[in-house]
């Protein structure tokens, strides 16, 4: 069975509509309230949770051999940003935007894209007024940026309210290691210094071999799966409240964008695993245990790994001043925010001036009272 485009019928793209059952209008998730909302008539509706139970596993080893049941894929519509690759999903009704990351015009296309369903999402929590205040209060401490770009900013349009996407990862590990272990002792010694004898006293370090075993079980380790914002901006955000994630459903979607995950599933689990890694490795020195330790090798085995593909909330604003994309993001559910650092270059001029000028001023105080 096939639908009008020739697609198999389970792979038809699905668009999500909330319309009001008051005046027709469209309605959107609400962080206030936590329900869908008319801005049109002002009504409110229940979310249709439906039979969705929270946000579930899903078997790694089976994800990256294609063999997920087809109920845990979806396609969408979605287009990449020919400025900064960023892949935002269009409902059927949007052809043209603006790309919410770096507001570089967007044309939407008709190609769908096929991927692993989110299993889960942290709903915004803050509306986009309470999310503006928190960036216009970060702004107003940055005190070398540009005036005019506070200004644009606080004038500006709204602020775009963005899924975006993450993997999650669960792992047991079982890890076997060789090293050293370093305990400290001093001894006293004499010696000559300007003449005279003097005692002092010397670290030494008595090494022994040491081998055992570590094991850790991983929890929810969370990977952006996301190349559109710099790492530094998304893990300036953190840390997110993960539990309380609620199982996915479109309607917490509504009003909102939705970003595709650009990192794949596997790409995703190596970044895990590196951070895996080095907790282990931390793990070892601590049950090597001593002063000092030297870790010569851990073997790692790695089991019952699953994830998810998860979705959290982000505020964004992206604001082109004097030819350059300035973009700030503010966590949907704290308020925390992060962005570039502009510098305005005539504020930096004036600080050193006045630096100059202080310093000037002391030292002439300093040889009057010489």
């Amino acid at each position: 069975m096939t639908d009008n485009d020739g697609l198999p019928a389970q792979d038809v793209l699905q668009d999500h509509r909330f319309p009001c059952t008051t005046c027709g209008a469209d309605m959107r998730f609400s962080p206030d309230t936590g329900t869908l909302a008319c801005d049109h008539c002002g009504a409110t509706e229940a979310l249709d949770i439906g039979g969705a139970t929270g946000p579930y596993e899903l078997d790694f080893s089976r994800a990256i051999k294609d063999l997920l049941p087809q109920q845990d894929m979806e396609n969408t519509r979605v287009s990449e940003c020919p400025n900064c690759g960023a892949q935002v999903e269009f409902s059927a009704e949007i052809h043209a935007t603006e790309c919410p990351f770096c507001a570089t015009p967007v044309v939407a296309d008709t190609g769908l894209h096929r991927q692993i369903k989110p299993r889960g999402l942290l709903p915004f929590a803050l509306t986009e007024a309470t999310a503006r205040e928190a960036m216009n209060d970060w702004l107003g401490g940055l005190w070398f940026a540009p005036n005019g770009l506070q200004d644009y900013a606080r004038k500006g349009r709204k602020l775009s309210g963005i899924y975006v996407p993450y993997w999650t990862f669960d792992a047991d590990t079982k890890s076997q290691y060789s090293g050293m272990r370093g305990d400290d002792y001093y001894v006293t010694k004499t010696v000559m210094r300007d003449g005279k004898r003097k005692q002092v006293r010397e670290r030494r370090t008595k090494w022994r071999n040491k081998s055992g075993r570590v094991a850790r079980f991983f929890d929810d380790v969370l990977v952006l799966a996301s190349t559109s914002l710099p790492k530094k901006y998304t893990e300036g955000l953190e840390p997110w409240d993960l539990q309380a994630m609620e199982p996915y459903v479109p309607d917490y979607i509504a009003g909102f964008r939705a970003e595709s995950y650009s990192v794949d599933l596997e790409d995703g689990y190596r970044s895990a695993r590196s951070y895996m890694d080095r907790v282990i490795l931390r793990d070892v020195k601590f049950d090597i245990g001593g002063d000092r330790q030297q870790v010569a090798s851990v073997n790692t085995q790695v089991s019952n790994v699953t994830f998810k593909h998860v979705l959290l909330p982000v505020w964004m604003a992206a604001y082109k001043y004097r030819g350059k994309t300035y973009r700030f993001v503010v966590n949907g559910r704290s308020g925390r925010v992060q962005g570039e650092r502009p510098w305005s270059a005539w504020k930096i001029a004036f600080a050193v001036i006045l630096g100059a000028i202080v310093a000037a001023a002391i030292g002439f105080i300093a040889s009057q009272y010489q």
